[in-house]
């Protein structure tokens, strides 16, 4: 067996903490998504390529220079799918050395909600502002 168990994390986990991280700072770039979650691209990307197409993170590009950023959003429904798949899954089945990610997943729910409430109020703030800039 390669590798010591105790640094071994499943696939599960690491989908759990990539929402989370998404949920705990809102959106982030690829790099840093990674390196939060003590991932390596190129053994890992294809794990963000599926969260992606099961719309669970929303990925989009912004130009920096003459290179791409990606970056990573939650999904309501990769929350929901957080909040009824994986946290019920390591309540039952607790992992060993990431225990403490439990802690602050409330933290992070009700962060999540709040920015989604703050991202609705200046969409709608926006539309205001363009509906009175029609009106005159």
């Amino acid at each position: 067996m390669s590798g010591s168990q105790s640094s071994y994390r499943d696939r599960i986990y690491i989908v759990k903490d990539i929402i989370l991280k998404l949920v705990e700072h809102n959106e982030l770039n690829q790099t840093t998504l990674l390196s939060f979650c003590g991932l390596n691209l190129n053994k890992h990307k294809s794990i963000l390529d599926e969260l992606e197409s099961n719309e669970f993170i929303r990925k989009h590009e912004l130009p920096f220079g003459k290179r791409r950023i990606f970056v990573y959003r939650p999904t309501p429904r990769g929350l929901e799918f957080c909040t009824t798949i994986l946290e019920p899954y390591e309540m039952v089945f607790p992992r060993r050395k990431f225990k403490d990610n439990n802690n602050n997943y409330q933290d992070h729910l009700q962060h999540y909600v709040l920015a989604q409430k703050r991202d609705t109020d200046e969409a709608e703030r926006q539309k205001n502002i363009v509906e009175v800039v029609r009106n005159r």
